[in-house]
């Protein structure tokens, strides 16, 4: 899926791959269903939620249909009447992924910046979201912090490996190549399966020849 690439060459691979440009680009799918399961769990649990929770339900189905435009103006109306409210902070979770897939990544980047979830997997995408956006506004110094952080929390054989590659690709394009590869070396020692999926050696030989310039 990835290629072995050169420094110059990692502008291009953010902006022409997807599975690198924009990790909600590349779980899309399993970012709504993951959404669509945490909102289940909190409007089942907590009823006092009740009224909030519709708003998400037709946004999803907006979302399925690739309708962005029609999902963005449903959730834009029901973030600023529920705030607060389970239904409301998916729903502006919702909006930035929506935000993104316009290209609107300084708007994204405000709603991530206000959702407050307690789900650790969503509070770990959000992370993750931004990340992505200033990696898309080529910020790759905070990108790559937020990338790291990501990583950081909960470690996972799904979410761990993800941002550290998209971290190390980060520092390469901020000539970083130091803290890229040990980025690259912790996928290889601690995530071999993904390690091996993403030929992890070629990432970790490249930035090595370049600190040893």
């Amino acid at each position: 899926m990835l290629e072995d690439i050169s420094g110059e060459k990692i502008k291009e691979q953010f902006k022409s791959n997807k599975n690198l440009r924009n990790g909600a680009f590349a779980i899309g799918g399993i970012l709504v269903i993951i959404l669509g399961y945490f909102a289940y769990r909190q409007f089942m649990w907590k009823p006092a939620n009740e009224k909030s929770k519709d708003s998400t339900w037709v946004a999803l189905n907006h979302i399925a249909k690739d309708s962005t435009d029609l999902a963005i103006e449903e959730l834009t109306v029901q973030v600023k009447k529920y705030d607060g409210k389970i239904g409301g902070e998916v729903d502006q979770f919702l909006l930035a992924r929506q935000l993104m897939t316009n290209g609107e990544f300084d708007a994204a980047l405000k709603e991530l910046n206000g959702v407050d979830v307690s789900d650790t997997y969503v509070h770990i995408m959000n992370i993750g979201l931004q990340a992505d956006c200033y990696s898309e506004l080529e910020n790759y110094t905070e990108a790559a912090s937020l990338y790291k952080k990501a990583a950081a929390m909960s470690p996972n054989e799904f979410t761990t490996p993800m941002y550290l590659l998209k971290a190390g690709l980060c520092l390469e394009e901020i000539k970083n190549f130091k803290e890229a590869e040990k980025c690259y070396t912790e996928i290889r020692d601690e995530y071999a399966a993904f390690g091996n999926q993403k030929h992890i050696e070629k990432y970790i030989a490249r930035t090595s020849k370049e600190v040893k310039k």
